[in-house]
């Protein structure tokens, strides 16, 4: 059932895999309508993530060719154009499909954005929105009811967009690699979104994160929670790391950069030590050495997204005030050429958050 919402909308629209000419910010799309089971919200705000960049560029590569331009998903492509990419994102419930309850109308909710297409909490077939079906580059969204969170807390809007992917990645990162209290975790890339949300949800475990991060980034980094801090680009990283731990042993590597570093992390591992990745910023393609892997009796693990009840930890978390937003710049949808630009740049902590115009 629609509430006196128009009939168009602003929103950017992914027209292809390529560069940013790809990306193309129209007035004139179609509100969607919920559908039953669905609510449709006015967005307010939405976080940009390495993820709506490496879609675009078709940058996942396959199986069989790491350079072939592929989409998110490994089996099953549910991408089709245009498409409304999106994830991280927070709006108010004006209209209500089939089956909800009217009084969700008004609601302020935070989008969990995982497609699951299971009822356990099995990874195996997620998606999500902005890939499978339309995101929040735009004025409204429609998803499922139970996909809309009201989340207890007297942050902004847009600090609540800084959350969701992020940190829904981060906390899964961690809970596979199984990180407990009084453990260290190496966090890679600790600036960009994930890697702060780490540092913070490691914290928030009773854990000891050392930050990998670049040049003039390294207070910003201990004033979110980092113990110590290595800066990218140590000729000797395993040196670097042992004086920034105090002689602690790595047990977790949290790596999102990938590339060149990946057999020094690898090395820096205790014995018995899990590594654990969600991104590839420095290069998807890395060499091992086993050896090191089967001597060491290593875990490696990939993770991507998160499952209901990692969701559930992360919406606590925001709620106990375990974790805090942190806003790296903020740009109407208008503007949404220059975020990205200003995304791929690199030259901010945590996020970028985009805004209806």
């Amino acid at each position: 059932m629609m509430h006196s919402v128009a009939k168009t909308m602003t929103a950017v629209l992914l027209t292809g895999h390529g560069g940013l000419e790809k990306l193309v910010y129209s007035r004139d799309v179609p509100v969607p309508a919920p559908a039953a089971g669905e609510v449709l919200i006015k967005v307010t705000a939405c976080g940009m993530n390495n993820t709506d960049v490496w879609v675009r560029e078709g940058a996942y590569g396959t199986e069989d060719d790491p350079s072939a331009v592929s989409t998110w998903r490994r089996h099953g492509n549910t991408l089709t154009f245009p498409r409304i990419q999106g994830t991280d994102t927070v709006g108010h419930i004006v209209a209500v499909g089939e089956g909800v309850d009217r009084a969700r109308i008004g609601e302020r909710v935070m989008v969990d954005f995982s497609i699951y297409n299971r009822d356990d909490d099995s990874l195996a077939d997620i998606d999500y929105m902005g890939h499978g079906r339309d995101g929040g580059y735009a004025e409204y969204m429609a998803l499922p009811a139970e996909n809309a969170h009201v989340v207890a807390t007297d942050l902004t809007d847009i600090e609540l967009a800084t959350f969701c992917c992020a940190y829904l990645t981060g906390e899964r990162m961690l809970e596979r690699a199984r990180l407990a209290a009084g453990e260290t975790v190496l966090v890679t890339g600790a600036s960009g979104g994930v890697g702060s949300a780490i540092i913070q949800l490691a914290r928030a475990r009773g854990a000891v994160p050392i930050a990998v991060t670049g040049p003039g980034k390294e207070a910003a980094m201990l004033d979110i929670g980092a113990q110590g801090v290595v800066t990218r680009g140590q000729s000797d990283l395993a040196e670097a790391v042992e004086a920034a731990s105090g002689g602690r042993p790595i047990d977790v590597v949290a790596d999102l950069v990938g590339g060149p570093l990946f057999n020094d992390l690898l090395k820096i591992l205790r014995p018995e030590g899990r590594y654990t990745t969600a991104g590839a910023i420095a290069g998807p393609v890395v060499q091992l050495d086993l050896r090191t892997m089967y001597l060491k009796q290593l875990e490696l693990h990939g993770s991507s997204q998160g499952s209901r009840a990692d969701f559930r930890r992360l919406v606590r978390y925001i709620e106990e005030k375990k974790i805090r937003p942190l806003v790296g710049g903020v740009y109407p949808l208008s503007e949404f050429h220059r975020a990205q630009t200003d995304f791929m740049a690199k030259n901010f902590v945590g996020k970028l958050v985009v805004v209806p115009d």
